[in-house]
C-alpha cells in the first residue's frame, strides 16, 4: 500500500505541480518557503485570534480558500511566462510578491498573539513600523469578529 502511495504521488502529483509551477530548484524552493510561511502564519493567526476572542470558524475556513488562492498566484505567473517565452519573470515576480505580503500577515499575527516581547525594543519599533497597515487591518477584523457565531 505504501508503495502503492508512492507510485502515486510521483506519477500524478510532481507532474502536476511542475505544470503549473515550473521545473528547477528555484522554484521548489521558493514553493517550499512559500508553504512553510503560510504554515506560520496560520499557527500565529490562530493563536493571535484565541488570544484577542476573535477566532471564529467561519473566516477561518475562508482563510482556506483564501490561501489556496494566493499559492495558485505564482503558478499563473508560471503558466503566463510559458505562454509569452519569459524565463519565469511573472512566476518570480508574483512569487516574492506572495511572500512579502506573507511575512508580513505572519508577522502582524505574531504581534497580535504578543509575541514581540521575545525581541528587543529597538527591533520591535522596526518591525511594527514596517507591519503597521497590515496590524491595524488584522486589529479591526479582529473587532469585527468578536461576538460573531464560532
Amino acid at each position: 500500500m505504501d508503495k502503492l502511495f508512492v507510485s502515486l504521488f510521483g506519477a500524478v502529483l510532481v507532474p502536476g505541480f511542475e505544470f503549473l509551477y515550473g521545473g528547477g530548484g528555484m522554484v521548489r524552493a521558493m514553493m517550499v518557503a512559500l508553504i512553510f510561511f503560510v504554515c506560520l502564519d496560520w499557527l500565529s493567526g490562530i493563536r493571535a485570534a484565541q488570544k484577542d476572542s476573535s477566532y471564529a470558524s467561519k473566516y477561518g475556513i475562508d482563510g482556506v480558500f483564501r490561501t489556496f488562492f494566493i499559492l495558485l498566484l505564482p503558478a499563473g505567473g508560471h503558466l503566463l511566462d510559458k505562454a509569452f517565452q519569459m524565463p519565469d519573470i511573472l512566476f518570480g515576480a508574483l512569487a516574492v510578491g506572495v511572500l512579502y505580503h506573507n511575512l508580513q500577515s505572519m508577522t502582524a499575527n505574531a504581534i497580535r498573539a504578543g509575541w514581540g516581547n521575545w525581541f528587543p525594543e529597538w527591533l520591535m519599533a522596526k518591525i511594527t513600523e514596517w507591519v503597521s497597515s497590515e496590524l491595524d487591518k488584522k486589529t479591526q477584523r479582529a473587532e469585527l469578529r468578536k461576538g460573531e457565531s464560532k
